[in-house]
C-alpha cells in the first residue's frame, strides 16, 4: 500500500589506502545526499548500482567522500533500508493521518498512484541479501498493521479485519511489481471498486 542492499563486497578502509577525502568535503555533501543518490540509482539500475566508485563519479567527487560519510558498504545500505522505510511507509501514514478523515480511501490513493520504481529495486534487492529482506519483512508487517487498524475503526471484527488486510495488501504487491501504470480514470475506478469490497 505504499510508494512511494548488500553487494557482498568486502569494506574498505580508505586511509589504509591513502584515500583521504578532500579537506572540505563533509561541508561540501552531507550523508543525506548520499543516500538520496543511493535511493535514485537503487531505483534507476537496481542493488547492484549500490557501490562508492559509480556513485562518487556520478556526483563527481572522489569514493573517500563516500567512505568520509559511511564506514562501509555495509553501514551505506542499511541507511539506504532505514530511509525507505521512512519515506514508503511512516511519511505516507503521517501524512494519511493528518490529511485526511477517509485515510483509508486517502491510503489507497496515495499507494496505488505513486511511482513504485523503488518498491520494485528492494524487493529484487531482498532476493538476493538478508539485510534487504529483513527490511521489507519489517515494511510489510507494519504496512498490514496499520491497514489492519484502519479497517477495525471501520467496524471490522478482528480476524475479518486482518484477513481484509491481508488481501488488500497482496492486491497491492501484485499492483506494484506488475507492468505499466493504468491510466488514470481507469486505475481511479479500481480503486473505487477495490474499496467496496474490502468494506463490504
Amino acid at each position: 500500500m505504499y510508494g512511494e542492499i548488500g553487494c557482498g563486497l568486502p569494506a574498505v578502509n580508505t586511509l589504509v589506502y591513502g584515500l583521504h577525502p578532500e579537506p572540505d568535503m563533509a561541508e561540501q555533501l552531507t550523508d543525506d545526499d548520499w543516500i538520496k543518490q543511493g535511493l535514485k540509482a537503487l531505483a534507476r539500475d537496481g542493488f547492484t548500482a549500490l557501490k562508492a566508485d559509480p556513485l562518487a563519479k556520478t556526483m563527481g567527487v572522489s569514493r573517500g567522500s563516500f567512505y568520509w560519510h559511511f564506514a562501509d558498504l555495509r553501514a551505506f545500505h542499511a541507511a539506504l533500508l532505514k530511509r525507505w522505510r521512512e519515506i514508503a511507509a511512516e511519511q505516507i501514514i503521517a501524512d494519511v493521518e493528518a490529511d485526511s478523515d477517509e485515510p483509508l480511501k486517502a491510503l489507497l490513493r496515495r499507494t496505488f498512484g505513486a511511482r513504485l520504481d523503488l518498491e520494485r529495486a528492494v524487493r529484487n534487492w531482498a532476493a538476493f541479501d538478508a539485510a534487504a529482506q529483513t527490511a521489507v519483512r519489517a515494511i510489510d508487517r507494519r504496512r498490514l498493521d496499520y491497514i489492519e487498524e484502519l479497517l477495525r475503526k471501520r467496524g471490522f471484527e478482528a480476524a475479518t479485519a486482518r484477513a481484509r488486510a491481508q488481501i488488500l495488501y497482496w492486491t497491492f504487491l501484485g499492483f506494484a511489481l506488475s507492468g505499466p501504470p493504468s491510466p488514470a480514470a481507469r486505475l481511479e475506478g479500481l480503486l473505487e471498486e477495490i474499496l467496496r469490497m474490502v468494506s463490504a
